[in-house]
């Protein structure tokens, strides 16, 4: 195992930890209409954005490495969630995360992977593009809860 695969694999466990450390933060304590609140009829909420980042980051890594899983994409979008639902569903991400993580390889990094219908790309670019993919849905988490606080 070289040093830089241990790097790869501890940054991107430190950054998804953190993520779903986020995630938490903005799910705990909320009520269930605050979760399924929608700001706009096409619009995610929160309960939803939280079910797809996990779909996709869980998808995305399997695909990395190699393993056939299931997701129904379409299904998130649709997805209604309490507090406690959206909680187990972050602290079973984080353990299949650590756990996938934990045997990514220099060719699951470097060899092109397939994912879905896109064209393959080296696994360094899916686990990379995805994180920011995460992160750009916690920021939409923190703004359709800004949205919910000052409807009218």
């Amino acid at each position: 195992m070289s040093s830089l695969e241990e790097t790869v694999r501890t940054v991107l466990g430190e950054g998804f930890r953190d993520l779903h450390a986020r995630l938490r933060d903005q799910v705990r304590g909320l009520d269930s209409g605050t979760l399924n609140w929608r700001p706009l009829p096409q619009a995610n909420s929160v309960a939803v954005l939280v079910t797809h980042t996990l779909g996709s980051e869980l998808e995305m890594i399997r695909s990395v490495r190699g393993i056939t899983g299931h997701r129904d994409r379409e299904a998130e979008f649709k997805a209604e969630a309490d507090a406690a639902r959206l909680l187990e569903m972050i602290d079973a991400a984080d353990s299949e995360m650590n756990e996938l993580l934990a045997g990514l390889t220099s060719a699951d990094m470097t060899d092109e992977r397939p994912r879905g219908d896109r064209p393959p790309q080296v696994g360094i670019h899916w686990l990379v593009t995805n994180y920011g993919h995460a992160r750009e849905h916690l920021a939409q988490i923190q703004l359709t809860k800004q949205l919910y606080d000052f409807r009218t």
